[in-house]
Formats: C-alpha cells, structure tokens, sequence
C-alpha cells in the first residue's frame, strides 16, 4: 500500500518544464488605482499618525521639551511658554492634519499615475512582464 507521502514523493521525482508566458500590461483601471492608491495612503496616515505620538513620547520622556521651553522663556518675558504651543493634544492635531493631507495627496497622485500611464501605453505599446509557472 502506498501513502500520499510515497504518492508525493514520486511526483517530485520527475520535474515538468516550467511554461513561461509574456503578457503586455496595455491599461490600468483608474477606479481601481484610485482604490488602491486609497489605501496605500490610509496605511501610511496609520504610520504618520503613531509614529507622531511616539515620537512625543520619547521627547516628553526625555525631557526635550522643559529643556526647550527654559531656553526659550531664557531670552524671552516669560509671558508665553513652548510647552503651550507642543502638548500631546496640539502633537495629535498636527499629526492628524499631515495624515489628512497625505491621504489626499497620495490617493491624487495614484489617480494621476495611472491617467499617465493608460496615455504612455498609446505611444509605448505598454510594458512587457514574462511570468513562468513553477
């Protein structure tokens, strides 16, 4: 009696030739850049935004900031404070704000990219890729 593993063994043994196909990528759907694009900038407003809080972490834990804010009250009438103006909440709207922008941008430019690209292919004749089957 044969196991699968005697069966699969056996199929290994003798190798096929790998088929290798080459296909011309002519179009690129513009919803679908857009989506994906879409998220790619969701991604990194994620990135921007955790990365804004914990870099305001460690500067607060360092103490970065109270050193700041007593070289600055040191040429100044004390009257205002740098600890004001870079507070976590302050931090987060920032961060918010650059994250908002990004994610415009970038789902902007993956539309644009792809608008540029779907025009190229009419001069270019599109990009060849070769793909093989193993």
């Amino acid at each position: 009696m044969s196991t699968v593993a005697d069966k699969l063994a056996k199929k290994s043994t003798h190798k096929t030739p790998a088929k290798q196909v080459r296909l011309r990528l002519v179009y690129i759907d513009f919803w679908s850049a857009v989506k994906l694009s879409f998220l790619a900038a969701v991604a990194v407003a994620i990135v921007t935004v955790v990365s804004y809080f914990l870099i305001y972490l460690v500067v607060s834990a360092t103490g970065l900031v109270t050193k700041l804010d007593e070289f600055f009250t040191s040429f100044t009438d004390g009257g205002t404070t740098l600890s004001q103006y870079i507070g976590l909440p302050q931090v987060m709207a920032f961060a918010a704000i650059v994250a908002i922008l990004n994610l415009v941008v970038i789902t902007v430019l993956g539309a644009v990219v792809a608008g540029i690209y779907n025009l190229a292919v009419k001069v270019t004749g599109g990009l060849l890729v070769g793909f093989t089957s193993n």
